[in-house]
């Protein structure tokens, strides 16, 4: 019993150590923050799988095959993810703030690929916002940005 408990707690120190000595590259720190908002609402829809997959294709000149390698290391690290710092701080360390207000933009866009936006998807942009730094007129006109974008779309 004690073994077991013991193998538990080493594995887990093992799985944090791998995590935390492997540096998150920018596509899948941005890549983690567009899973989180679509898998907000618990519903995952091919409008907003397939939004999320354009926008790391256009964002970082990605090929379809790079974008599934990154997007399934993004979803493991999204649903363990505590917090969204570990993502943030990254883009922040690297982006400036227009990058970081665009960033913000293409999450309105991931939200609104569903044709809806639920009260959660809104409150977790919300918090990423915050976390890069954006003033709340920024957090605004990001929101104004993507609607106006889906409206075009539409």
């Amino acid at each position: 019993m004690l073994d077991k408990i013991n193998d538990f707690f080493n594995n887990l120190l093992n799985t944090n150590e791998k995590e935390t000595t492997e540096p998150l590259s920018i596509e899948i720190s941005c890549a983690v923050l567009l899973c989180e908002v679509m898998r907000a609402d618990s519903v995952f829809t091919t409008s907003e799988q397939n939004k999320l997959n354009e926008i790391l294709i256009k964002q970082f000149n990605l090929t379809t095959q790079e974008v599934n390698t990154i997007l399934e290391q993004a979803f493991e690290l999204s649903e363990n993810a505590s917090d969204f710092y570990q993502f943030t701080s990254k883009l922040n360390q690297y982006y400036s703030l227009d990058e970081r207000i665009k960033i913000v933009t293409l999450l309105w866009q991931v939200a609104y690929a569903d044709g809806e936006l639920d009260n959660i998807e809104e409150h977790i942009i919300r918090k990423i916002a915050d976390l890069l730094h954006l003033r709340h007129s920024e957090y605004i006109a990001t929101k104004i940005a993507a609607e106006a974008f889906k409206n075009q779309v539409s």
